[in-house]
């Protein structure tokens, strides 16, 4: 796996100097917490994504979905419409900073077993997505 790289590369740059900023993908559709896993998938297939990255209440990053994710949970026996994506987001809360090496952000997510990790602000408000392409 190797990171997407979403913007032109400037000519020169050093690829192992360079920071998450410089390969993320623009965060995209932002949702609550509160809301339904089938709202959430409303969601995603009306924005054309895999991927929606999840706020709680006061606009803060607390971690991303993916619509196999979410179609998972419809699958299952414990299913029910009251099932919010806060209550399937699990161990979703990792993050990376924009000033973070791609080479550093890429070798955590191998580690963590992520396709895809939100890169937040110091207030904790989304940025982007750092995706590895497959």
């Amino acid at each position: 796996m190797t990171l997407v790289q979403m913007q032109p590369r400037p000519a020169g740059a050093d690829p192992v100097h360079r920071t998450v900023v410089e390969v993320m993908d623009a965060a995209g559709p932002q949702v609550c917490d509160d809301m339904s896993v089938e709202v959430a998938l409303s969601v995603m297939v009306a924005a054309r994504t895999d991927r929606l990255v999840v706020c709680d209440q006061d606009g803060q990053c607390i971690g991303l979905v993916t619509q196999t994710e979410l179609a998972a949970v419809c699958d299952s026996s414990a299913y029910t419409d009251r099932v919010r994506l806060r209550d399937i987001l699990g161990d979703h809360g990792a993050f990376t900073s924009p000033v973070t090496t791609a080479a550093e952000a890429e070798h955590a997510m191998h580690y963590l077993r992520l396709g895809a990790l939100p890169v937040v602000d110091q207030q904790g408000s989304a940025l982007g997505v750092l995706a590895l392409s497959r």
